[in-house]
């Protein structure tokens, strides 16, 4: 089993500081971005932990604080690159190579990542529910979405845009749920979701959202976690 990774700012790795000099070429927004992003914590902490990206320790809060994944689960990742929600769900239900407890699905290609088989493919695709079951053995007692549409910088069209991504995903995991189940993912606060949320509330025993400490403090980004699927014979999707 590996090492649960320490969070940044215990004492664990020093921030180094790196500024960006103004005539680098890059507009001034690029620039303070660049800035913010080499010298975020969670940035350093997953490149010494040899997470893909930072957005690993939010799930990682998300779990030791809900307790979502445990050993032989199986979890289905949806829009999974470039790995770092893999990663840490397979080392918490100890997926490996030749018994995965972890199927992410993405059109985009991505690096392997040990022990979660990741389908090259776009998971509203008709086939995908049912390659995802062969490839899992099963049916899932976890389905997790880190998916955000790009963003346009208008924050209203972002927010829709994402929500759509969070409503596909929770009719996704309405399909393939096992009783009991359990359904996380991105969305940004804004209304438009009491729809969703009523759906959800229909068909889950507790529904809730969630901001773990690695979500910039300045983020819109929230996390809808919905606990305890009732099953499909409550669906109202």
């Amino acid at each position: 089993m590996s090492k649960k990774p320490e969070r940044p700012g215990s004492g664990s790795i020093r921030v180094l500081k790196t500024r960006i000099k103004k005539k680098s070429g890059l507009k001034e927004s690029s620039r303070r971005w660049l800035e913010r992003h080499m010298n975020d914590p969670y940035v350093q902490r997953s490149k010494a932990d040899g997470y893909r990206s930072r957005a690993a320790y939010k799930l990682i809060e998300i779990d030791d604080k809900h307790h979502l994944l445990k050993p032989g689960m199986k979890v289905i990742d949806l829009g999974a690159a470039p790995g770092g929600w893999c990663q840490v769900a397979a080392a918490r239900t100890r997926s490996t190579a030749e018994n995965p407890h972890v199927v992410g699905i993405d059109y985009l290609e991505m690096d392997a990542v040990p022990g979660a088989p990741v389908l090259l493919m776009d998971f509203l695709d008709p086939d995908a529910p049912q390659k995802l079951s062969e490839a899992l053995g099963g049916q899932p007692d976890v389905v997790l979405s880190d998916m955000a549409a790009p963003t346009t910088g208008h924050r209203r069209t972002d927010h829709l845009r994402t929500m759509h991504l969070c409503e596909v995903a929770a009719d996704f995991a309405l399909q393939v749920l096992k009783p009991g189940g359990h359904f996380l993912a991105k969305t940004f606060q804004g209304g438009a979701e009491n729809e969703l949320l009523s759906r959800l509330k229909q068909n889950f025993r507790s529904v809730h959202h969630v901001k773990p400490p690695a979500s910039r403090d300045e983020s819109v980004e929230l996390y809808l976690l919905a606990k305890e699927f009732k099953g499909p014979g409550t669906s109202s999707f």
